[in-house]
């Protein structure tokens, strides 16, 4: 038994570190490309169907597998997240509604919108004259890019890191620098496509998500602190939630105060997403 455990935990980190990679070559590889005047205009990019299942399949299975919600309110998120996805990969592939509503008010037909000008942040840039269109579609790219890299190399090492953590605390890895850092990689890919292609109705969910990650980060602090008492106050003392600023390293966390300290007992069992599993 150990040994296949053993085999499976390397199999893990294996798939983590080549979805890591993965992201990581595809970040280089924008980057030098540079900027691209080239350009596919409306007719050729939209439309394409196959593209949106595919795109779409592939992150939701990211999301799911990486996550791998069993809680009502891990699917209720992890639902709400999906519906984002496919909201944006039916807009960035198939049918551009937010370009359809915007166009009007520009003056100006949809079919104006090829491929850089529907990365309507580079759009903006270019109409108000800071820069080029195929300057800030390579801003745009680059940023978001980086975004999604993160994003992915951390639900990935998360992932690994909890293997086998179901009842313990777990403090290691990239849970000695942050409590919660699959879920701050879905709010960093939330607003890497906002950038990248921002729509109207993923526009209007990224606070939404954001807020509802933030929500059950705070939840599962509550839920480890009345389960592991001491060891997890003074771990959310010293670990930040999502951010790795040192200033909030040794800085006694306020629930360590409601809680005189606790017992160090496991109470009821919980599986969250943050750093116990």
């Amino acid at each position: 038994m150990g040994g296949m455990s053993a085999v499976r935990q390397t199999a893990r980190w294996a798939l983590a570190g080549l979805v890591g990679l993965g992201a990581i070559g595809l970040l280089v590889d924008v980057v030098r490309e540079g900027p691209d005047p080239r350009n596919r205009p409306f007719e050729d990019w939209y439309g394409n169907w196959p593209t949106v299942l595919i795109v779409t399949a592939f992150f939701v299975s990211v999301v799911l597998g990486f996550l791998g919600p069993r809680r009502r309110v891990e699917w209720r998120n992890a639902g709400v997240y999906t519906a984002f996805l496919v909201s944006l990969f039916t807009e960035m592939f198939g049918v551009p509604l937010t370009i359809y509503l915007l166009a009007p008010v520009l003056g100006v037909p949809p079919t104006a919108f090829g491929l850089n000008e529907s990365h309507l942040w580079a759009f903006a840039l270019d109409r108000l004259g800071l820069l080029p269109l195929p300057w800030g579609e390579y801003l745009v790219m680059v940023t978001s890019v980086a975004l999604i890299a993160a994003g992915l190399s951390l639900l990935a090492a998360g992932w690994a890191t909890i293997y086998r953590g179901r009842e313990t605390l777990v403090t290691r890895g990239i849970y000695g620098h942050l409590r919660h850092p699959q879920y701050l990689a879905l709010i960093l890919i939330v607003l890497a496509f906002n950038i990248q292609w921002p729509t109207l109705p993923t526009l209007l969910m990224a606070p939404v998500l954001i807020g509802l990650y933030l929500g059950l980060a705070r939840r599962e602090d509550r839920e480890l602190a009345a389960r592991f008492g001491r060891a997890h106050l003074d771990y959310m003392a010293r670990t930040p939630a999502f951010l790795p600023v040192p200033t909030c390293r040794g800085r006694r966390h306020p629930h360590a105060e409601r809680h005189g300290g606790g017992s160090g007992e496991v109470g009821p069992s919980v599986r969250p997403s943050g750093g116990a599993r």
